[in-house]
């Protein structure tokens, strides 16, 4: 039998653009980046475009990441969602 690859609408390696949203407080913006540079050593918060709630109460986060297959950006995904200040990831 042969094994059918699971396909991709993503061409890899490509940056992709990931949008996590978490409460507001002094960490949520690192802890973002050492999840996504266990995957993109080049991720920096240059990276980032910032956008508060109008109360302060929720950050989010554009994040642009070079991924290079889809289990790096799986596993991004997943981290970020287990995250505990984070409330969505798109």
């Amino acid at each position: 039998m042969s094994e059918k690859k699971e396909e991709s609408l993503i061409d890899f390696p490509c940056d992709f653009i990931i949008k996590v949203i978490g409460n507001t407080h002094d960490h949520f913006i690192n802890n973002v980046i050492e999840i996504i540079q266990v995957k993109d050593k080049t991720f920096t918060n240059t990276k980032i475009e910032t956008n508060y709630s109008k109360d302060d109460k929720y950050t989010s986060l554009t994040c642009t990441v070079y991924v290079t297959n889809k289990e790096d950006l799986d596993h991004i995904y997943s981290s970020l969602s287990t995250h505990p200040d984070t409330k969505f990831v798109l």
